[in-house]
């Protein structure tokens, strides 16, 4: 890159940083931050081209948002919305304890199945960690369990939200990146799987490890009681499998599977009760709000990085990182570290958004896979919501038990380190994420 590229550049982070420790909102600092570098940039580089503010603002916002994939976002966000406000957390407590009784640290591991669950149905980290937590916190204080344990579980395994399909960021990256947001969700499968592995599988040896601190298991149960304890989550199972299928082997897309799953929502949130005009609201609303708030930071990154490209920093950089000779070691770790603190500061779909246009080419020119990378992006991502100052799950587990920040989170120390050893194995084996979508998505 040369001086003046480099200049601009800076001019542009420091302004972006400015304008986030003002409190501006994120969408709208990175409008301000694309404006600046529309208007500004010229001036620093000759060879850019002058171009109308409105014209780039325009032609870059409806890019983004013209996307037939992107419609996926907000249904899948209210079918998350809508079975939250069911009994579905007080069904998965009842259904799951009794089949985990004789395992190794017994009720902690419905924390990581549960998480596994519910994030195959709201896509969110923090909607998985608050539901999930707040289903088992009580029950798990009110046996004794130990406290560090209980609040590390759920605020660990919440990241799964992120992970395991319909997944926010996936759809947000897939976007940003122009990769297959179906071959990103069958990516997410046997990675999400690895990770519900380490979390219950270190459960299971810290029980073991320390069997005073493991409460006595409670009574056991017939078969016949279990099955009709469990009977309540065939319903969920069954709408999440199907809808999962439908995208899997293609019978459709992921925002015609974002409407199956609305629908079937709402159909088990009548069935159970729970339907009503304030909670159809409620949840229409929630959805709503969020979907606008990511999509205010879509508009935003999109015209920051229209205003980029035009001054050829984000091409600059890929060519230089090329010329270095970095390997592709090197490139990941670097790029886990900028992450992990940016993750300190700003939400995961920001992050994405924010650094898209600088780090895409820069894994081009590396030849990286850019499905492999999305997944590898969502772990580092997930391993940022629970980082403070600014790890989201640890707010939310925070709210439910009244325990410090920094109490928290080093309960969830132990599930943040699985999440750095999961990254490691899917850098040293990248079949583990595309060897799936490869073998689906083959003819």
């Amino acid at each position: 890159m040369d001086l003046a590229q480099t200049e601009a550049g800076l001019l542009l982070l420091a302004l972006l940083f400015l304008f986030l420790g003002l409190g501006v909102w994120i969408g709208l600092a990175l409008m301000l931050v694309g404006f600046c570098g529309v208007v500004v940039l010229p001036w620093l580089i000759p060879a850019m081209p002058a171009m109308p503010v409105e014209k780039v603002m325009g032609t870059a916002i409806w890019q983004a948002m013209a996307s037939w994939t992107l419609a996926a976002l907000p249904l899948f966000i209210w079918m998350g919305e809508i079975l939250f406000r069911t009994k579905l957390s007080e069904d998965m407590f009842r259904g799951l304890a009794p089949w985990v009784q004789r395992l190794p640290g017994r009720l902690m591991h419905v924390n990581v199945i549960g998480c596994a669950i519910f994030a195959a149905v709201s896509g969110s980290s923090a909607a998985t960690a608050a539901t999930i937590g707040k289903m088992s916190l009580p029950a798990l204080t009110q046996r004794r369990y130990h406290l560090p344990m209980a609040m590390g579980s759920p605020a660990g395994a919440g990241t799964l939200g992120l992970l395991i399909p319909p997944s926010i960021v996936m759809i947000v990256y897939g976007v940003a990146a122009e990769v297959s947001v179906v071959r990103l969700f069958i990516a997410g499968v046997l990675p999400g799987l690895l990770l519900v592995a380490l979390f219950s599988g270190y459960i299971a040896v810290w029980s073991l490890l320390h069997p005073e601190l493991t409460p006595p298991r409670d009574p056991s149960m017939p078969l016949r009681q279990k099955l009709r304890e469990s009977a309540q989550l065939v319903p969920v199972m069954l709408l999440i499998g199907f809808v999962m299928s439908s995208i899997y082997f293609g019978w459709a897309t992921a925002t015609e599977a974002a409407v199956f799953g609305v629908v079937g929502a709402l159909a088990l949130s009548a069935w159970g009760g729970t339907l009503s005009w304030a909670s159809l609201r409620d949840s229409l609303m929630g959805a709503t709000r969020l979907a606008c708030m990511i999509n205010l930071i879509l508009a935003g990154a999109a015209f920051l990085t229209q205003a980029m490209a035009y001054s050829g920093i984000p091409a600059a950089m890929g060519a230089w990182v090329g010329e270095q000779g970095f390997s592709p070691g090197m490139i990941i770790l670097v790029l886990t570290v900028i992450y992990l603190i940016l993750g300190c500061f700003i939400d995961g779909i920001s992050m994405i958004v924010l650094t898209a246009s600088v780090v895409l080419p820069v894994i081009s020119a590396a030849q990286f896979d850019l499905v492999w990378f999305g997944i590898f992006i969502v772990l580092v991502v997930e391993m940022a919501q629970i980082t403070p100052p600014v790890g989201f799950n640890l707010f939310v587990i925070q709210g439910l038990t009244g325990q410090g920040i920094f109490a928290v989170a080093r309960a969830t120390l132990p599930f943040f380190l699985l999440m750095v050893v999961a990254v490691a194995i899917v850098t040293v084996f990248p079949g583990i994420v595309t060897w799936l979508p490869r073998t689906m998505l083959s003819g």
